[in-house]
């Protein structure tokens, strides 16, 4: 997909040893495996940009997220979508700007922080920046293994453990290109959003009432001021300004003004559209569970899910109110977003783990000379990821 006007490989391989091959483009000071955009002015280059953007929106995609929906939609129909509108508005400018911090200076976030601040407050950052990662994690841990669960009857505690694993396994993907990793996690995103257009077609809500609280903003009856704040705070994913202007550096784009400029309008653009597609699905969710919870034929059971709805109370609701069908759908769109975000949640804590890698050379090095001493005064050191304990 890189600029087709160009000569160039899309994936740079190790030209080590070729450079004498007619046959073979000579590129310098280019790192393994970028993808190289054209310098030729086109609108094809725009193919070459995108990717990152997906892996960004999974972000507000994921069962926390969803979760949130679904309460929304149950406790106030759609009154509350505009929260969503303006979060992702929100959301495109902020990660607009992380993408632009790495396409003009040529660093990530994490590599500004670490260059900018002194090293107390690099350490507290990076606290902070594990905190946020882990908190976001948990959530698309235990959504995965509830999916799981609905479709399999695997046990949560099993479900938890194959979730870790397959998360491990799939980022191996990077071994063989970034791009890779960028489709799979794209194709994930698209089987959320049909899944999510299908469970519309079920649940049937009115358009006129959509476009009312898309529009219309509101906070009308007890709680809606909390839950609009959760709302918010579900779409608030500080990891994901590490990952996005990290993952812009996997281009090698033209390094002139006009190259420059190009790639920043280009990342606005597939930011925009993976954004909207992740706005999208959360209009779904919320209009699905609006439309389900105030149905006046509900029975007394479903009538108590929807008083304190969550993701394992959604799908029985599903299953009596729309059919068998609508909950397997719901399980598979809740199964691709747990395991995508928590893919793109992983990769997100390598780069904040630089932040602190000045911190860990330190760890690494004190370790190694407890490990002498331990030898040398014949005692044993175990060593935990956090802190050292000595017996």
């Amino acid at each position: 997909m890189a600029g087709a006007n160009s000569g160039s490989p899309q994936f740079m391989t190790n030209v080590t040893g070729n450079q004498g091959s007619p046959s073979q483009p000579l590129i310098d000071d280019i790192e393994y495996d970028q993808i190289v955009v054209s310098d030729k002015k086109s609108w094809k280059n725009f193919f070459s940009y995108l990717g990152p953007g997906f892996l960004v929106s999974i972000a507000y995609i994921d069962p926390g997220n969803f979760q949130t929906d679904l309460q929304s939609g149950a406790q106030f129909k759609y009154e509350l979508l505009w929260i969503i509108l303006l979060a992702s508005l929100a959301a495109l400018v902020i990660q607009s700007l992380a993408a632009n911090l790495g396409v003009v200076t040529g660093k990530h976030l994490a590599e500004h922080c670490r260059k900018e601040y002194p090293k107390v407050t690099n350490f507290i950052l990076w606290i902070l920046a594990e905190i946020a990662v882990v908190a976001c994690d948990i959530p698309e841990v235990l959504g995965t293994a509830f999916a799981l669960n609905m479709l399999f009857n695997i046990p949560l505690w099993c479900g938890v453990l194959i979730t870790g694993l397959s998360t491990l396994v799939l980022l191996l993907l990077q071994q063989y290109g970034v791009r890779k990793l960028e489709i799979f996690i794209a194709v994930l995103v698209f089987t959320i959003a049909i899944c999510y257009f299908v469970e519309l077609g079920y649940a049937k809500p009115k358009a006129s009432e959509v476009l009312r609280g898309l529009f219309v903003p509101q906070l009308k009856g007890s709680g809606a001021t909390k839950l609009a704040i959760s709302l918010l705070g579900a779409m608030v994913m500080p990891h994901n300004l590490f990952l996005h202007s990290a993952l812009v550096l996997s281009r090698k784009i033209p390094r002139s003004v006009a190259g420059i400029k190009e790639a920043c309008r280009f990342y606005l653009l597939e930011s925009g559209f993976a954004l909207s597609v992740a706005f999208l699905i959360n209009v779904s969710v919320i209009s699905v569970s609006g439309a389900v919870c105030n149905a006046s034929d509900l029975s007394v059971e479903d009538q108590q899910n929807c008083a304190d709805l969550d993701l394992n109370k959604a799908s029985f609701l599903l299953k009596n109110t729309l059919g068998s069908w609508s909950s397997k759908i719901f399980a598979i769109a809740l199964l691709a977003s747990g395991q995508s975000s928590t893919i793109t949640g992983t990769y997100a804590g390598q780069y904040v783990m630089q932040v602190a890698r000045a911190f860990l050379y330190f760890f690494l090095m004190f370790n190694f000379f407890l490990m002498k001493l331990a030898r040398f005064q014949g005692t044993s050191i175990f060593l935990c990821r956090d802190f050292l304990t000595c017996e």
